[in-house]
């Protein structure tokens, strides 16, 4: 398994974890982003820069993901792709998205897209809480911990 962040838009704080885990578990952990990002020496960790470009980050995570590798995103359409092509996706704020969950996921997007763009204002995601920095922390540690039981 290998783990993929879209690192763009990635909190700062979920990457730390990110790092501390991959450390631990000495899994291989890559960042793509069309934005040099800088992440600490390690063997485990892989910065991949990508063009500037609407979902060119994305893609290249679809293109390179193997069956059973993670991504971490908090992108719903690429959450939705990493699935289809039987990969685990979990959001910075800890959702493990599923199969069962990504169409209704995917349905709201639309709908708040469909508001936004007739004018309403529906303001941002709320900040990240500790409980979701906690959250993410406990789902990536039962992934990871699964997959070293698998090997």
């Amino acid at each position: 398994m290998k783990i993929w962040v879209d690192a763009d838009a990635c909190p700062v704080v979920i990457k730390d974890i990110l790092f501390r885990a991959v450390e631990r578990a000495k899994i291989e952990l890559i960042l793509v982003a069309n934005q040099y990002i800088r992440t600490p020496s390690s063997r485990y960790i892989k910065m991949l820069q990508v063009s500037a470009g609407y979902d060119v980050a994305d893609n290249e995570i679809v293109r390179r993901l193997e069956t059973g590798d993670l991504v971490i995103t908090s992108d719903i359409p690429l959450a939705s792709e990493v699935l289809e092509k039987g990969g685990l996706a979990l959001s910075t704020r800890g959702e493990l998205y599923t199969v069962d969950t990504i169409k209704t996921r995917l349905n709201m997007r639309d709908f708040m897209d469909t508001l936004r763009a007739s004018g309403v204002h529906t303001g941002g995601p709320a900040a990240l809480s500790q409980s979701d920095r906690q959250a993410f922390a406990n789902h990536l540690d039962r992934i990871i911990t699964g997959y070293g039981q698998s090997k």
